[in-house]
């Protein structure tokens, strides 16, 4: 949940300032804000995604602009200035930038070549690499499909490569220490990786929705990170969590966590085995994992993490340990294939919405040792036609059930002492 809620925050930020302004001018097919006596190039529509935002082919952002009689040096790119930009080829970057926004090239699939002009006091494209580097620290900010990281690189920025399609294979050089957060962030068409035993630092969603990676090495040596057993994964030595995953990964018995959102989005995974040394499943864990059609969860598993099979929506049943005292937040939200369901009575606590949208579950069995029943537990849950409620809860919390519109009839034990608003709206049945 803590990077789902970093990528939220993000997003927004983006979004607030692509609808807070729009261009003040344009020359030669190039957008433009003014501040101050500067010129700073901008997205071409009102919003960055707009189709109007189609800068094409290759452009030359000049070092100085004139309007209206005046002349501006253009000393930066605005956030998303290109962003999305499908058909854009090949970008040049006067020596007169030297302020470059986040995701400035986010989603520009058909970029291949990226230039730095020679001179720039902040940035630089050495050994004509095909990417933006921060000249003062070695950190590469932006790449595109046809990069190839220089080996006085030090470290990878957070989102460089955030949306690029088109890259296939990289090789990352053993200078590289640090790779940042969103760093190769839905680079859908990225198969393999190799983390040098350099690195030191692997951000958070550093390869989220990278839906075809099938391949994940860290070579040996690393003092972090290992990829012990041939697992295809990426795993903290020290305490042995797994918190990079991909489609061919096998958790080795070793592991004692699965950390937020270590395999999600991995379209491709169809089958995991969880082992017995595993305590934990982090929030998001297998999140939109659509293809997992089976799953063994080990006898050690304590907690299950928010959102930890949120979509995975190929799952027909799952058996939960009773090991189990921890069902998070929307666990298994949208969980559409599942159609029936055992809570051992080790589990305590069922988060919000965690069974929402479950539309073909037909029958939970609840244990007697949980006290409480969230807001939207069951929600949506359309296909439900009896539940027991324990008399151990005390709780049901708002629309808990709402919308089970198959569900015939309840049974309120003595124990409950509070009913959360709508909690049986829509229930026509």
């Amino acid at each position: 949940m803590k990077q789902l809620l970093r990528f939220s925050i993000m997003l927004l930020a983006i979004l607030l300032s692509a609808t807070a302004t729009a261009h003040d001018f344009e020359v030669d097919g190039i957008y433009y804000n003014i501040n101050g006596n500067e010129a700073t190039v901008t997205y071409r529509g009102l919003f960055y995604y707009s189709v109007e935002n189609e800068y094409s082919g290759s452009v030359v952002i000049p070092a100085t602009v004139t309007h209206n009689g005046t002349t501006y040096p253009v000393t930066s790119i605005g956030t998303l200035a290109f962003g999305e930009c499908t058909g854009l080829t090949s970008i040049v970057i006067p020596n007169s930038v030297t302020e470059i926004g986040q995701q400035a090239f986010a989603w520009c699939p058909g970029l291949t070549s990226i230039v730095v002009e020679s001179g720039n006091p902040r940035y630089d494209s050495r050994n004509n690499c095909n990417a933006i580097i921060e000249t003062a620290d070695n950190t590469l900010i932006a790449g595109c499909k046809s990069t190839t990281i220089p080996n006085s690189v030090t470290a990878i920025g957070g989102g460089a490569f955030w949306g690029c399609d088109g890259l296939t294979s990289i090789v990352i050089p053993n200078s590289v220490i640090s790779i940042g957060d969103y760093a190769f962030y839905s680079c859908s068409g990225l198969t393999s990786i190799a983390i040098p035993n350099s690195v030191t630092y692997v951000g958070a969603a550093a390869f989220d929705w990278c839906t075809e990676l099938a391949s994940i090495v860290v070579e040996s040596g690393n003092p972090i990170y290992d990829s012990r057993n041939n697992c295809n994964a990426i795993i903290e030595t020290a305490d042995n969590m797994l918190i990079v995953g991909c489609k061919n990964t096998t958790i080795p018995n070793s592991v004692t966590a699965i950390g937020d959102y270590a395999l999600a989005y991995c379209h491709g995974l169809t089958s995991i085995d969880i082992p017995n040394s595993v305590i934990s499943i982090g929030d998001g864990a297998f999140d939109s994992c659509t293809g997992l059609t089976s799953i063994n969860i080990g006898n050690s598993v304590t907690y299950i993490g928010a959102w930890a099979f949120d979509k995975c929506n190929g799952l027909t049943s799952i058996d939960i340990p009773n090991s189990v005292t921890v069902i998070g937040n929307g666990a298994f939200y949208d969980c559409s294939g599942l159609t029936s369901l055992v809570i051992p009575n080790s589990v305590t606590s069922i988060g919000e919405k965690a069974f929402k949208s479950c539309w073909r579950l037909t029958s939970i069995n609840i244990s007697n040792s949980v006290t409480a029943i969230g807001n939207e537990t069951f929600s949506e849950c359309k296909a439900l036609t009896s539940i027991n409620i324990p008399n151990s809860v005390t709780s049901i919390g708002k629309s808990a059930f709402s919308s089970c519109n198959r569900l015939t009839s309840i049974v309120i034990p003595n124990s409950v002492t509070s009913i959360g608003d709508r909690a049986f709206s829509y229930c026509s049945g």
